[in-house]
């Protein structure tokens, strides 16, 4: 196997010029270049990438924080994000946290011991301060979660707005009995301001809303049927239900299906995110420009780090759009 020692000896230069044109030292002559190239075509050289990355400081590497890769829309907005850092010459690591607080500050560490150059949250479990000590290790940019405390750049989507836009459009077909069927993770902006935002649009309404009415830790398609199972022994039933998932809704969706009801005549149903799942149940969605904001957090990412400090707080709020079909 041939050594660095090898192509200088062929190139006729010193071991250290032959460094410094594979490192890529600016003051190297075209000349010397070419020779270099080619001692190294000849002898099948290939430089160590680990090793030239060390030198550099840099891993090339992006840690992305998932809390369920099995969430199609996190799945997605991945799929994105490795396409948009792999043309710009970079790789990503998954870490998935599952919701937990411990295990989303155990991936800190990748960062603290340069492991990798960067962190994207899309998440986040613990309050912001458990966060703040690691940015001098390295860049960290929020994407489709969001703090008011995190000065950091952010993309993402008013969640307000997007579940006022999807209650509102539940009231305007003529609903006034309306379940709300959400995540739990208490620490989530995301879902606080779903919440407000579906509240808000009962309130302008003046319609009230039933503490039974709320079904809570659904995130799943299996979730949604154990939520249709709650929904469906009540007493007083809603006529529809606000869902912060699609993959929830198709839960109920397909529960309700199975137990004889008809939507949305017996139940009307509304997803959020706009998946392909959405489509193929024909549920009506909330959608979320997944491909957008994957990759205005990559963009903004990079630039943090080829910038080689920390940038400030800057946000990127993106719109939502109603897509309607027949499950209301």
């Amino acid at each position: 196997m041939a050594t660095i020692q090898d192509v200088a000896k062929k190139a006729g230069l010193s071991r250290t010029t032959v460094s410094r044109v594979i490192n890529e030292h600016p003051y190297v002559t075209e000349e010397k270049k070419r020779l270099v190239t080619q001692a190294m075509q000849e002898l099948n050289y290939v430089p160590n990438s680990s090793a030239r990355r060390l030198r550099r400081q840099q891993t090339e590497t992006i840690a992305v924080y998932v809390p369920r890769i099995t969430n199609p829309f996190f799945s997605h907005l991945v799929e994105v994000m490795e396409k948009e850092a792999a043309k710009k010459g970079y790789q990503l690591i998954l870490c998935q946290t599952r919701y937990k607080k411990e295990q989303e500050r155990n991936f800190l560490e990748l960062l603290k011991t340069k492991q990798v150059d960067g962190l994207i949250l899309t998440s986040i479990e613990n309050d912001w301060s458990e966060f703040e000590p690691y940015l001098s290790f390295g860049p960290i940019v929020v994407c489709n979660e969001y703090s008011d405390s995190a000065q950091v750049p952010s993309v993402y989507l008013n969640q307000i707005e997007g579940s006022y836009l999807g209650t509102k459009h539940l009231i305007d077909q003529g609903y006034t009995k309306i379940g709300y069927c959400t995540g739990n993770h208490k620490s989530s902006r995301v879902s606080k301001d779903r919440k407000i935002g579906f509240l808000q649009a009962l309130d302008e309404a003046g319609i009230m809303m039933k503490e039974e009415w709320f079904f809570y830790n659904a995130y799943s398609v299996q979730d949604g049927f154990a939520a249709f199972k709650k929904l469906s022994e009540l007493d007083d039933k809603p006529q529809a239900v606000f869902t912060g998932s699609d993959e929830v809704a198709a839960g109920i969706a397909k529960a309700a299906f199975d137990a004889g009801w008809k939507v949305p005549e017996d139940i009307a149903i509304i997803g959020f995110d706009n998946q392909p799942l959405a489509a193929l149940m024909d549920l009506t969605t909330v959608e979320q420009p997944i491909d957008t904001i994957a990759k205005q957090a990559m963009n903004l990412m990079v630039e943090a780090i080829q910038a080689k400090k920390p940038l400030s707080r800057k946000e990127v709020i993106l719109p939502f759009q109603l897509i309607k079909r027949s499950s209301t």
